[in-house]
């Protein structure tokens, strides 16, 4: 790969900055809304999940500013690293006190000191290996078995281990990802047709054969039909848009957040925001991400190597892609995925990988062709 010449490295991108302060902004107030009553009841403490926002806050902005003074080029030497790593901790969940099981699911590994969620660090850990082994495979894309057949085996192996966890929308998303990249680094189209009449087939299967996936379609038909159980989450969450109108009932004023909704600050927070600030502020939170998407595949595509192109497309793809399941979900438009928001939910390991993959944009926007 040429040296990118010093003349062309220039500031970063100010709108995806400003675009991702906002976000964040908008997440503490609404975190510490949303969450100050439990927090009462649970810990005595109305600050207690601000406080440790405000951390994940510094955290995430302190790798933030790192990554964007390293350059993109180097994530290339812990591609491989990376995934092998993101294999064994998918593994080391299985793992008899080591993986946490919260709400069904086993995703988060304990370290004694803290416990975080292991498919946040792999879902950014894929997108580099991908950016990389695809920018080396380049000239091998056109053959299924030299070019797509390693990147497809290898992403084949972490959605199974995510499976199991079970985390079906980091699935869905990882193999979008996958999809997108191919496109960008130019593997053929009737290669990405077969895959994705590969991939469908077996969502559907995926989603039939489990009963607690099979509800949450059923809820999303037809919510009212098991409106205590089923149906309940996405009631509530649908009495939150409604209740907030043009302009909301105000900031802290919401009702939802009291036992009503639950976690109103992680997956739902998005309905307090429409109860609490209307149609305006959702309108806001929903520009704001679109401004993020048009901004980051603008630097994918001003990015002066293909794997700065891949890299910052499949970056850009994975935050955007959670944030539209995230809001389609609980605005009632597809089942519910149980995906936080980017920025916005609480939760430490997602927002802190959130925010380094802004930092890995930024850096990718200094250096454009």
């Amino acid at each position: 790969m040429e040296a990118i010449n010093k003349k062309d490295i220039t500031t970063p991108d100010i709108i995806l900055l400003l675009v991702t302060l906002f976000l964040v902004i908008i997440g503490t107030v609404m975190i510490y809304s949303s969450s100050s009553i439990i927090a009462l009841e649970k810990f005595k403490d109305g600050q207690y999940f601000l406080k440790k926002h405000i951390f994940f806050v510094a955290m995430g902005l302190i790798l933030m500013t790192i990554m964007i003074k390293v350059p993109y080029e180097y994530l290339k030497k812990i591609a491989y690293p990376g995934v092998i790593v993101s294999v064994v901790l998918l593994i080391l969940l299985f793992v008899p006190h080591l993986g946490v099981k919260r709400g069904g699911a086993t995703r988060w590994l304990n370290l004694v000191v803290f416990t975080f969620q292991v498919s946040e660090l792999v879902k950014v850990a894929m997108v580099i290996f991908l950016a990389h082994l695809l920018t080396r495979k380049v000239h091998h894309l056109k053959k299924f078995s030299r070019g797509v057949l390693v990147p497809l085996s290898v992403t084949g192996v972490v959605m199974a281990l995510i499976l199991l966890q079970p985390d079906f929308g980091t699935v869905v998303i990882i193999a979008s990802i996958l999809l997108l990249m191919l496109s960008l680094a130019g593997s053929r189209i009737s290669h990405l047709v077969f895959l994705a009449a590969a991939f469908i087939p077996v969502g559907i299967w995926l989603i039939l054969h489990k009963g607690y996936r099979m509800a949450r379609l059923t809820a999303f038909l037809d919510p009212w039909k098991d409106p205590d159980n089923t149906g309940f989450q996405i009631i509530q969450s649908l009495i939150s848009f409604g209740s907030g109108g043009a302009f909301g009932v105000g900031i802290g004023d919401g009702m939802q957040k009291l036992f009503y909704l639950p976690e109103p600050h992680t997956d739902f927070i998005l309905s307090i925001i429409a109860e609490e600030s209307g149609f305006i502020g959702v309108t806001i939170v929903i520009v704001l991400f679109t401004l993020f998407l048009l901004r980051g595949f603008m630097i994918a595509f001003r990015a002066p190597d293909l794997f700065g192109t891949l890299l910052a497309a499949g970056l850009t793809m994975l935050i955007a892609m959670q944030a539209f399941i995230n809001i389609a979900g609980v605005m009632g438009l597809i089942p519910l995925k149980g995906l936080a928001l980017p920025f916005l939910s609480y939760g430490g390991t997602a927002f802190v990988m959130s925010m380094t993959a802004v930092g890995i944009l930024l850096n990718i926007s200094t250096q454009r062709v």
